[in-house]
Formats: structure tokens, sequence, C-alpha cells
């Protein structure tokens, strides 16, 4: 008797392990189990369908084209607090897209750092937007834009990584600011981080099990944010985005899951190997990093820019991750790169 039960209980364990551990399969957009397909998208050379919104002046009239990546838990339908005066001004043209598995762009599960890049190419080849264009990262949509730096450097024109996402096992990081900066952050987030990095395969029970706290963005643990954070996001409350019921609608694994697990994992290189796509000046790449930051550690960002001088490092004092967001920081981010012409900071 003690055989058959020894041999059912190991099933049963095996059969609850692997479900605990394989995440559901994605509710692809347009699909007959999926949600419809509600935004214009482009067809990749890999079949993908990446979503894509534009605004600002028509393309044909811009002078400038910029393509915005949104951070994580966030999609195109993010809003810039430009002023409409400023964005005629500069005549700015924005190019905003779901990436992969969030909104309504198809999952990529062979998604890397270095996809990243070759997504955001093919979506500005199929609109049409130009040999170069400039690049806004946003937080975890930073990472892209590293890609970009590395992969496709010579279809910039600029690039700003805004209160940009760090991976904290970098090999280019001292060990002693990359401890100092993770001892930061808060436990249930080193965790997280932790699990991503090393065991990839657990991340989706991890993140599912209710026996430990997971990530505190997720769980709503408002000690992330600075002040200046908590107050835009009060006026977010009383004015609800448009498309906040999309972001995860293919499945949370396919959009949040799969970002953390792409940037907290093991890079194709590192951000010491990017070269200077501006050898000439001919255009800049800038780090926007608000001090009260609490959920990008700011002395991260700054040895960053101190170790590539040409990137030029912005440390707003009283901001914390959300600056862009702000209207005046934000139209500094845009002004400043479309109108550098690749000057340097003195």
């Amino acid at each position: 008797m003690i055989a058959p039960i020894a041999v059912a209980l190991t099933v049963g364990l095996l059969g609850w392990t692997y479900r605990a551990l394989k995440p559901p399969p994605p509710k692809i957009c347009g699909s007959p189990d999926g949600p419809p397909v509600t935004s214009p998208r482009i067809k990749l050379s890999d079949g993908r369908h990446l979503a894509y919104r534009e605004a600002g002046v028509p393309r044909e009239e811009a002078k400038y084209k910029i393509v915005v990546i949104h951070g994580f838990g966030s999609s195109k339908d993010l809003n810039l607090p430009a002023s409409e005066e400023l964005v005629e001004e500069l005549r700015i043209y924005f190019l905003f897209f779901d990436r992969s598995g969030y909104g309504d762009s198809d999952p990529n599960p062979s998604r890397s750092v270095k996809s990243e890049a070759y997504d955001v190419q093919e979506l500005a080849d199929k609109l049409q937007i130009g040999s170069k264009f400039y690049v806004i990262g946003i937080s975890m949509g930073a990472y892209p834009v590293y890609s970009c730096l590395k992969y496709i450097p010579h279809r910039l024109a600029g690039a700003s990584l805004v209160a940009p996402f760090v991976n904290y096992w970098w090999p280019c990081l001292p060990a002693n600011l990359s401890n100092d900066a993770f001892s930061r952050l808060l436990a249930q987030d080193q965790w997280s981080f932790r699990v991503a990095h090393y065991t990839p395969w657990l991340f989706y029970w991890w993140m599912s099990q209710k026996w430990f706290p997971s990530l505190s963005i997720l769980a709503g643990n408002m000690a992330i944010f600075s002040q200046s954070d908590l107050e835009i996001l009060k006026k977010w409350s009383e004015a609800p985005s448009v498309g906040q019921e999309k972001i995860q609608q293919q499945g949370v694994y396919e959009s949040l899951h799969r970002d953390i697990m792409v940037s907290y994992g093991k890079w194709e290189f590192d951000p010491m190997d990017l070269i200077n796509p501006f050898p000439n000046n001919e255009g800049s790449v800038y780090i926007w990093q608000g001090y009260e930051d609490r959920i990008i550690p700011f002395q991260v960002n700054r040895y960053l820019s101190e170790k590539l001088p040409w990137i030029n490092y912005h440390e707003v004092p009283d901001a914390g991750h959300l600056l862009i967001f702000e209207s005046k920081n934000c139209e500094a981010v845009l002004r400043e790169l479309v109108q550098s012409m690749g000057q340097q900071e003195a």
C-alpha cells in the first residue's frame, strides 16, 4: 500500500509544481479567445504586430520625429504633459507604441534586450518616419533605448533616458555601488529582482504565490513614491488615463513579468560597451534623473554618466520617478533633446 500512495503523492506534487511554474497562455489580440484589436498596428518581419499611436503635428509636416517608449505597466496611451504651443512651435511628431505583450501588441516569446531595438527600427520604417529619429525611454522604457544605442545607433538623431531603469548586475557597476543602491530598495523588490535574474523560470510562480510579498508597485505600496510622485498620482486618480484597462489584457506574464525578466536578466552587452553615436556632435544623449527618486537610486545613473562623458546628465533636485509627467520637466526634456544639436554641457 505504501508504494502506490508514494507514487500517487509524487505524481500529484509534480503536477502541482508544473501548474504552479507554467504561466497561462496569452490571450492574443484578434484571436477567438482574445480581446479585439482596437488600435492601428503594423506587421513585423517575424509575423508579430505592434500597435501604435501618433500625436503632435502630422508626420509629413514635422521637423522632429520622436519615438516614445513607455515604461513598466504603461502603454502607448501615456500622456506627455507638453503644451500644444510647444509642440507646434518645435513641430514635433510623436510616435508611441505598445511594447511586446502590452496593450494591442503581440507577445514576443523570444523577447530580449536586443529585440527591442529592432522593433523600434521596423516600426519607424513601416511608418516611414525617416532615416533618423529621436527616442525617449521612460523608466523601464530606457532599456530599449540602451538597445537602440547599441544596435541601431546610425538611426538615431538623439536620445533621452528619463528616470532610467538600471540593472544591478551590470558588470560595469562597482560592487559597493550596486550593493548600496540595491539595498535601498524594499526587501520584497530585492527578492523579486533576484528571482528574475537568477531563476527566471521561477518568476511566474514568485509573482503568483501568496506566501511572501512580491513586487511592491503591483501591491500598491506607496512607500516607493516621493512626495512629488504622490502629487502626480493624485492628479491621475482624478482623471484616469485612456487605455489603462488594455495594458495587461493579453496576460500579466507576457506584459509585466517578461518585461522584468528581460530587463533584469543577463544582457548581451554592458552599458560601458556603448560608443558615442554622435562623435561629430550631430546629436546628443541625455539622462534625466530625479534626486528624490525612490524607485531608481540616482547614484547609479550619476555614475554611468560620469563614466560615459558623452551622456549629458541632468539631476532634478525636487523630482521623483515620475518627473517627466510634470509639465515643466517634460517640456525641458523635449526642448533640450531636439534643440541641442549635439552641444555638450560645460
